[in-house]
């Protein structure tokens, strides 16, 4: 009897240690702040976690999304153990309309971007000023002497017009704006200052656009930021136009080698003008006739692993292909990676090979919602890759899904 009763309190004990770290485990991938469309329902899709929800002094067992609201949900292991507190807010159903379709983007740059440190030669031998005034890689160059740099020539023509090549240089780093004062060096080559610094100002490529909204006139594509293809830096927007692509190719993805999409961009039409370049992808106002059915945007805890599809364009037109969705990261710190999707469509994998370049931001679908968009390729595998909420993309637009309507 002693025995039964000493493996039946260490067993106990067992699964009591089991159930805190349980409780933990949940803590760290559940976040902090959900929202709910109205109608529809909170639901974390785990028969262990409960709900007991505070609104207005009372206790509910469940959110009551039949309106507007915010409250606050304790989350608990079968009831008992608790997990953490959570804010839900419910609010308006956003609808869009799904596109897939190929776009280029023209870009130029707010201020210019340092992608690498070269010596300048001079008489007394190579300097390198922009090092030495604290310059980095993946700086932003904003101002140069009190003028507004948006170009390399602009910055090269204002470092030749300083005074002795001393100039007071602005620079955004990290979202900080720092001043440093750099001493140019004149060139032995051609005699004019330089600041030993290589800048970017502009980009170009293509994409897929994901959603349009038509209440806003506005698209949504790519499903991640334009970077510098040095620096890897979200590129500071300025100005630049969405237009159209002719596809005139498609390179086959493989292991270890990513395909890619070829087109050429039009010279007479712009489809809209870009006004974000965002973690979440780009942002462009324009307006299109050619929207198609629209369908609810859902939010992440709505989303299952299991079946989907993404609408992609390859050949003529966009077309729907069947994808499994593997993984659901509902609490990812990445803003462009929160799943992992991977190509089931004999279709797409015998002309594609899975998802190459030129596909991010082709949109996913499941269960009849826009649920996310394809952003990136694993290398070494590409039937699979990643995805990220369409939630995300909408509070990018929003800075709160609340202000949707």
């Amino acid at each position: 009897m002693k025995k039964i009763i000493r493996f039946t309190a260490a067993s106990l004990f067992i699964v009591f240690i089991a159930a805190i770290f349980a409780a933990m485990f949940l803590s760290e991938s559940i976040p902090t702040k959900f929202f709910v469309a109205q109608g529809g329902k909170f639901d974390l899709n785990n028969d262990l976690i409960s709900t007991r929800v505070e609104a207005a002094g009372n206790i509910l067992d469940s959110v009551p999304c039949e309106d507007s609201g915010s409250y606050t949900v304790n989350l608990s292991l079968l009831g008992v153990l608790p997990i953490k507190e959570v804010s839900v807010d419910v609010v308006k159903s956003v609808r869009a309309a799904p596109m897939g379709n190929v776009f280029g983007v023209r870009m130029f740059t707010d201020g210019v971007l340092v992608i690498g440190m070269n010596d300048v030669e001079t008489e007394e031998g190579p300097v390198n000023p922009a090092k030495e005034a604290g310059i980095r890689i993946g700086d932003i160059i904003t101002e140069a002497d009190g003028a507004d740099i948006n170009s390399a020539d602009r910055l090269a023509k204002v470092i030749e017009n300083c005074p002795g090549g001393l100039a007071k240089i602005k620079v955004l780093r990290d979202d900080e704006q720092i001043e440093l004062t750099a001493k140019a060096a004149r060139s032995k080559a051609d005699g004019c200052y330089r600041l030993g610094a290589w800048v970017r100002d502009s980009t170009a490529g293509i994409g897929t656009m994901t959603f349009y909204l038509p209440d806003y006139n506005l698209y949504a594509g790519l499903g991640h930021g334009i970077c510098d293809v040095d620096t890897g830096e979200v590129m500071p927007l300025l100005s630049g136009e969405v237009v159209p692509v002719e596809i005139t190719g498609v390179v086959k993805g493989r292991q270890g080698s990513p395909g890619e999409i070829k087109g050429c961009f039009s010279r007479d039409e712009v489809i809209g003008r870009l006004i974000m370049n965002t973690d979440t992808g780009i942002y462009a106002t324009g307006e299109t006739s050619e929207t198609g059915r629209t369908m609810e945007i859902a939010m992440k805890q709505d989303i299952k692993e299991g079946y989907a599809q993404i609408i992609s364009q390859v050949g003529g037109s966009p077309e729907y292909y069947d994808i499994e969705i593997e993984r659901v990261s509902i609490n990812s710190s990445s803003p462009a990676k929160n799943m992992v999707i991977r190509i089931t469509d004999d279709r797409l994998l015998s002309e594609a090979g899975g998802i190459i370049q030129g596909m991010s931001g082709s949109p996913i679908i499941q269960n009849g919602k826009l649920v996310g968009a394809v952003t990136h390729v694993f290398i070494n595998d590409p039937t699979r890759g990643y995805g990220l909420f369409a939630e995300n993309m909408l509070y990018t637009i929003n800075g709160s899904n609340d202000k949707a309507a």
